[in-house]
């Protein structure tokens, strides 16, 4: 259930590519999101799947498993419900996210949160395609992996969030003709705490036609065409 900014980032790409072959890192938000309150008063609670590595700390994030699945499920959508079903537009939001507890059959966290994010772009009306990692060819240095992976689709630009533009080596994209583009999103109104918490409280105080109509206008002022994300 990926952050504000982080879905609007997405949304302004073509491609997404899931980063599917690097290390799992517990305590960050590949397996857990924090929920805001309907109104934006109450504390924030977290909502975390508990997630088993098979191969100890270097588990790549597609091997991580969950850890009782049907449970998790279960927690997980109560806890959704609980947060957001007095919202007008819960329905909407419920319907959307029903492939989300499909994914938790596969018992794999990357399937589910790739799915949560996959519900929340098609809401939103997004046209871009999803591609793994795993599938595409990339050396493996940090900036060189994102490089590789966006020249691979073909993109022109490469959509870096905040965090990234502070260790992101730009040589990598030069060379290989993309341009790194930083993704700067507003820092008021409904994107106040967008880098910490959820767009689900977006989506569910505002609805998916406002949210989207700030996303499109977001996407179209970082002239985004031809991007990966």
């Amino acid at each position: 259930m990926p952050r504000l900014t982080t879905l609007a980032k997405l949304f302004a790409a073509d491609y997404w590519i899931v980063l599917d072959d690097v290390q799992f890192v517990r305590r960050d938000y590949q397996h857990r999101a924090r929920l805001a309150t309907l109104d934006g008063v109450g504390r924030a609670r977290w909502l975390t799947i508990p997630t088993h590595r098979p191969s100890g700390r270097p588990t790549l994030i597609r091997d991580a498993l969950i850890a009782d699945a049907p449970a998790a499920r279960r927690r997980a959508a109560s806890i959704l419900r609980q947060q957001y079903r007095a919202s007008p537009h819960w329905l909407a939001l419920d319907r959307a996210l029903q492939p989300v507890w499909d994914a938790f059959g596969t018992g794999r966290i990357a399937t589910v949160a790739t799915a949560s994010t996959r519900a929340m772009l098609e809401l939103l009306g997004w046209q871009g395609q999803i591609l793994t990692s795993s599938t595409l060819p990339a050396r493996t240095g940090r900036s060189e992996r994102l490089a590789d992976l966006a020249a691979a689709t073909g993109a022109r630009a490469y959509l870096c969030g905040t965090g990234g533009m502070t260790y992101l080596d730009h040589a990598p994209f030069t060379e290989q003709g993309v341009t790194v583009v930083p993704f700067l999103s507003p820092t008021t109104g409904m994107w106040a705490s967008g880098r910490q918490v959820s767009a689900l409280r977006a989506l569910a105080s505002r609805g998916p036609n406002a949210v989207g109509a700030r996303f499109r206008a977001l996407a179209f002022a970082h002239d985004a065409l031809g991007c990966a994300a």
